[in-house]
């Protein structure tokens, strides 16, 4: 034990004679250390904002869309005030009650896109939502005041809106918006007034994969939304206008299991073609989205992208381990006589190994101890200034600070075991 403790000190103390060349021969094991860390946490971020917006659209959904189709010249001759009609229709989702016996819930969505909320002088743009009572439980959201939308309210066309968290607090920043009054309008129609009886709590996530952000949202009931904006959108753009009839933007269905979702999906997409007479794989008007299928190959990216980022950080670790080498082989062609003292007072071959192993341990460890820190320190940068979201696993900075150490040990023996290989007599004839 003491001669480990003097075989320390004396690796050290070699260290300290070179105090430039040492924290240089560290940079590269710092930089390789840091990097290993900061990607990790970059990527682990990123991977974890993708899975948690699939998981937000649930496991055991599917989610079918409504999606222009490709412009024809059929469509294009047509009159630009001819509507154009696409995508789902309020017969398919009554129809997918009846005929998926795995179908829990079945939801059906309108979005009014170009829609306006207005408050005294205060006012938002923002999405209007026509959905069912249902819609709640799909989306796995929360009231935090008030209700949520009824049946009642969508069998007697009510005027009665649930807002987002984001969208109460722009409207309503210093008053309760229950029982308020908001003008609404979306598209051409004129405004109308709605009385809020709920606002949703804060989720700070999206639809799902795409769409807008729920918090911003406001939502009224499916035959309202019918009623007083209808089905037909107008849009004007550089002069011109067009019309598109849409009923349902999404239909969103809840499955009793798992095991259900990819035998159901099968059977709703073949459901789809046949009544279409078109491949929906073939950019027809529909597009079916599986949350599970999403989730899997989203972990499996997650998996491939941490292969490819740690395996470039480890190059990093590499290069870094490469300088030791260098260095500490140029410490040995400079120690020479020294090592031959040593041995002429009877230090044997193990012990010139010890030191010099010592020595490229000591500067890796240095190395990555402050590459963990920095490593900690850059995630914090990257959030802070970038807005992205970053996660350090513990068993990643192990893994950093492992890969390091055992650089060290690696490219340390080269030197250290041609330092003990020296022939006594040779070394100290050496000048």
């Amino acid at each position: 034990m003491i001669g480990s403790m003097r075989t320390v000190r004396l690796g050290i103390k070699s260290l300290a004679l070179h105090k430039l060349r040492s924290a240089l021969t560290t940079l590269g094991i710092l930089f390789g250390v840091s990097s290993v860390v900061a990607m990790l946490a970059v990527g682990e971020g990123a991977s974890a904002e993708a899975l948690e917006r699939i998981k937000a659209m649930g496991s055991t959904n599917i989610l079918v869309r409504s999606q222009k189709p490709p412009t024809t010249e059929a469509s294009s001759s047509q009159s630009s005030w001819a509507a154009v009609v696409y995508g789902l229709e309020y017969t398919d989702a009554q129809r997918m009650r009846e005929t998926l016996p795995c179908a829990e819930l079945v939801v059906g969505v309108r979005h009014h896109d170009a829609a306006s909320l207005r408050v005294g002088s205060h006012w938002m743009n923002t999405t209007i939502i026509g959905t069912t009572p249902d819609y709640l439980r799909i989306v796995n959201m929360q009231v935090e005041e008030g209700r949520w939308l009824t049946q009642v309210d969508d069998d007697r066309v009510r005027n009665v809106i649930v807002l987002g968290a984001n969208a109460a607090q722009a409207l309503f920043p210093l008053e309760d918006p229950l029982g308020q009054s908001v003008e609404v309008s979306a598209g051409s129609s004129e405004s109308d007034r709605y009385t809020v009886v709920g606002v949703l709590e804060y989720l700070g996530r999206q639809s799902g994969s795409v769409g807008p952000s729920l918090d911003s949202c406001a939502f009224i009931p499916m035959k309202t939304s019918r009623r007083r904006f209808g089905d037909t959108r107008e849009q004007r753009s550089a002069g011109s206008r067009s019309r598109e009839h849409v009923e349902l933007n999404e239909i969103k269905l809840k499955l009793t299991s798992i095991e259900d979702v990819e035998p159901t999906a099968a059977v709703l997409r073949t459901m789809l073609e046949i009544e279409r007479n078109e491949d929906l794989n073939a950019e027809g008007d529909v597009q079916i989205e599986v949350p599970l299928e999403l989730l899997r190959e989203a972990e499996a990216s997650k998996r491939i992208f941490n292969i490819v980022l740690g395996s470039i950080a480890v190059i990093s670790l590499l290069v870094g381990g490469i300088g030791i080498m260098n260095v500490m082989l140029a410490t040995v062609t400079e120690r020479t006589r020294e090592i031959g003292i040593r041995r002429a007072l009877g230090a044997k071959r193990r012990h010139i190994v010890s030191q010099f192993l010592v020595e490229t341990v000591v500067l890796s460890a240095i190395g990555g101890i402050t590459g963990v820190g920095l490593g900690l320190v850059i995630p914090e940068l990257i959030e802070a200034l970038g807005q992205q979201r970053t996660i350090v696993r513990l068993d990643h900075v192990l893994l950093a600070f492992g890969i390091s150490a055992a650089v060290g040990v690696a490219f340390g023996l080269y030197p250290a075991w041609r330092a003990a290989a020296m022939d006594p007599v040779e070394a100290l004839r050496h000048e």
